[in-house]
């Protein structure tokens, strides 16, 4: 499990600094490819859910289940109801996509700090815990954006970056903090 995770923090890393990266080249314009990557980012959010929870398997000592898997199984759904709110939102324009963002970030930064304290055990998990919870405050801050007179969706590539960073420094300290155990029995 804990190699798996590693793995997926890895590539969770790579993909939301290339999504940014996109996001800044294309000058935030809702076009076709704009609204495509926004609805893009939700979904890969929900396949990297359904591999982490895929991977969740017994390791000695350490409960796996519970509550940890069931917030995969809700951040999925959150996510999933997101890339459709902003494959609409994206016709309506920059203020309507921030609200859906925000309201998203909001919410699965809730469900990433449940799931992040559920395995506080495994190690590594501190990055995680910060990330949820600044997740949280960025989604009530893209909400209040979109009311303001000249929002921008550069600051989604922001948003993305840091937490494509807290993926990459969780994967490094969970290599270190708990080596991988083979179950008894």
């Amino acid at each position: 499990m804990i190699t798996a995770l590693r793995r997926l923090y890895f590539v969770r890393f790579g993909f939301a600094v290339v999504w940014a990266a996109l996001v800044v080249a294309t000058g935030s314009e809702l076009g076709a490819l704009g609204t495509t990557l926004l609805v893009v980012y939700p979904l890969f959010d929900v396949g990297a859910a359904v591999v982490d929870a895929r991977s969740s398997r017994p390791v000695a000592g350490l409960p796996v289940g519970g509550l940890p898997v069931a917030g995969l199984y809700v951040n999925i759904v959150i996510s999933l109801l997101a890339a459709a709110g902003l494959a609409f939102a994206g016709a309506s324009g920059v203020p309507a996509v921030l609200r859906v963002w925000g309201a998203w970030a909001v919410a699965a930064g809730l469900v990433q700090l449940v799931v992040a304290v559920g395995r506080r055990r495994l190690g590594g998990q501190w990055p995680m815990i910060l990330s949820g919870g600044l997740s949280t405050i960025a989604g009530t801050t893209f909400v209040l954006q979109a009311g303001s007179s000249d929002p921008t969706l550069n600051s989604l590539a922001g948003y993305a970056t840091l937490g494509g960073i807290f993926f990459l420094v969780s994967a490094i300290r969970l290599r270190r903090a708990a080596p991988e155990r083979v179950p008894a029995g």
